[in-house]
């Protein structure tokens, strides 16, 4: 496994709760050099109103420490392929929202569940993923919007690479979205990334492109490759393994990504430890 820990760029979620300069602050206290925040409460839909002051702090930190880019995280209740007409339109609401707060912190990535089609079918639920974002995005935004890849349960789209593919291809400005992949999703989806990363990642390159792969979230899974249940577990607790996890994070083709933590942890110190452990490729 090759090692390069100056191009390791690794994370997790923090809270917004306190700033955005209080974010950078606390990434810096657990050796982190990028991470995730949700743009509003994630469970619901409100969002605070964002201080420019708060927000050129936090610029600074991530300039002044050579911070690759922060993956921001769409509220979980967005649904851009719902049945039902309200929640599309808060999805649309939301997001159109998120794209013009995102641009405080300009040049960054903001990272979406694709969604759930709700017993529409998956074809209807790409069409209105495609519609929604070709209604939001705009030349001259600067965030990259990253479809995350999912474990493939109930009526999930994004489960499968070729539906990815489909969404993007069906975007107007191609060049506004990636991918972003999470190592508990792919492996619960089926792909096999503990015995056959490569082939995985040859895969995504044929079907999707990894010129469009910009972000990871690095999660071990409760549940065995294939499950479809999506479970996050700690680094080297879980099905996939620590050995697999490292691959991932120091496969040559990935290097350099912003690598999120979604693992569960009751505090930074945990994943202070985390972070520190995937440094040390050990």
């Amino acid at each position: 496994m090759a090692k390069n820990n100056e191009q390791i760029h690794i994370g997790c979620h923090l809270s917004s709760a306190g700033g955005f300069e209080k974010m950078g602050r606390e990434a810096l206290s657990i050796g982190a050099d990028t991470f995730a925040f949700f743009t509003r409460n994630p469970r619901g839909g409100s969002a605070k109103e964002i201080d420019p002051a708060d927000a050129k702090a936090l610029r600074d930190i991530v300039t002044q420490n050579g911070f690759a880019k922060l993956v921001a995280h769409a509220p979980y209740t967005l649904n851009p392929c719902s049945a039902t007409k309200k929640v599309r339109d808060f999805a649309h609401i939301a997001m159109a929202d998120d794209m013009k707060r995102m641009e405080y912190l300009p040049g960054n990535y903001y990272n979406f569940h694709p969604g759930s089609h709700t017993g529409q079918g998956i074809e209807k639920g790409i069409e209105l993923i495609s519609e929604l974002l070709n209604d939001i995005i705009t030349a001259d935004q600067t965030t990259t919007i990253l479809f995350e890849t999912m474990a493939g349960k109930g009526s999930e789209v994004g489960g499968r690479f070729e539906e990815l593919a489909e969404i993007i291809g069906r975007v107007k400005l191609r060049e506004k979205v990636g991918v972003c992949m999470d190592t508990c999703h792919v492996s619960d989806a089926g792909h096999d990334i503990i015995n056959d990363l490569d082939g995985v990642l040859d895969e995504f390159d044929k079907i999707i492109g990894l010129d469009k792969l910009k972000a990871l979230h690095i999660n071990d899974s409760l549940n065995p490759a294939g499950s479809k249940k999506d479970r996050h577990a700690r680094i080297g607790e879980g099905h996939i393994g620590k050995d697999a996890i490292l691959n991932v994070v120091y496969d040559p083709r990935l290097i350099g990504l912003p690598c999120i933590l979604e693992t569960p942890h009751d505090s930074l110190e945990g994943y202070k430890k985390e972070i520190a452990m995937i440094r040390s490729g050990r």
